[in-house]
C-alpha cells in the first residue's frame, strides 16, 4: 500500500520466500505507507501457494511492491504493479532489473480504477489500498464487474480492523484473519464446494 506524499527517505523490505528469499530491497518512504508485514505475507502466500506457480498476478496500490515481488519470487509467471506515485513504480522497476525479472513484471503509473478499465483477467489480485481512502469495496466491485478474476482465481483484500465495508455477495470469503490493526481476507468467486475458514489471531 502507498500514500500520496513522499519524504525523500528510504525504507527496506525483505523477500521472505522463494527464489529471492532473504533479499533486501529499498523503497521510497511516504507518509502513510504501510508495507504488508512479514507475518501477514507468510500467511497470505501459504494460502495461495497451490495457485501461485505460473500465475498471472496484479498488485494494485503496489507501494513498495512487496506482494508482487514476493509472488514472483515464489513462482508467479507475471505481475503488473499499479501505483499512482512515480517514485514507487520507478523503485519497483529498478528492483525488477536488479532481480533480473524485468520480463516478468511491468509497472503502471496510474490510478487503480483507471487501470482496471482496460485490464485482462488475473489469477491472483492483491488489493491493499490506503485505509483512509475507503477504496477497497469500490475496487473489488470494479474487478468483479469487469470479470478480471479467472474462474479459480483469488483476491487478497486488506482493510483496517473494524472496517465494516461489506464484501460483494459475488465473492466467497475463503480465509479471514486479523493481525494487529489489519483485517485481511482471501476471496474467491467459486460458489460450489467453497469452504470458509475464519481465524483469529
Amino acid at each position: 500500500m502507498r500514500s500520496q506524499s513522499s519524504r525523500g527517505q528510504n525504507q527496506s523490505l525483505r523477500i521472505i520466500g522463494g527464489e529471492w528469499r532473504g533479499r533486501k530491497l529499498n523503497f521510497p518512504e511516504a507518509t502513510g505507507l504501510r508495507p504488508t508485514a512479514d507475518r501477514v505475507r507468510e500467511t497470505l502466500f501459504n494460502w495461495v501457494a497451490p495457485r501461485l506457480t505460473g500465475a498471472r498476478c496484479l498488485d494494485l496500490f503496489a507501494g513498495s511492491g512487496a506482494l508482487g515481488l514476493e509472488a514472483l519470487s515464489r513462482g508467479a509467471a507475471h505481475c503488473d504493479f499499479v501505483d499512482n506515485a512515480p517514485c514507487a513504480t520507478q523503485a519497483i522497476s529498478n528492483h525488477l532489473v536488479t532481480l533480473s525479472a524485468q520480463e516478468r513484471g511491468y509497472c503502471h503509473t496510474t490510478n487503480a480504477l483507471s487501470f482496471l478499465e482496460t485490464a485482462d483477467p488475473y489469477d491472483i489480485i492483491f488489493v491493499d489500498p490506503p485505509f483512509a481512502a475507503s477504496l477497497a469495496p469500490t475496487v473489488l466491485t470494479a474487478i468483479l464487474d469487469r470479470y478480471l478474476l479467472t474462474t479459480e482465481g483469488r483476491i487478497y483484500f486488506e482493510v483496517a480492523k473494524g472496517d465494516s465495508s461489506a464484501i460483494d455477495q459475488r465473492c466467497t470469503v475463503l480465509r479471514d484473519k486479523f493481525a494487529g490493526d489489519v483485517h485481511f481476507r482471501l476471496l474467491g468467486i467459486e460458489t460450489i464446494n467453497a469452504t470458509a475458514f475464519v481465524d483469529r489471531a
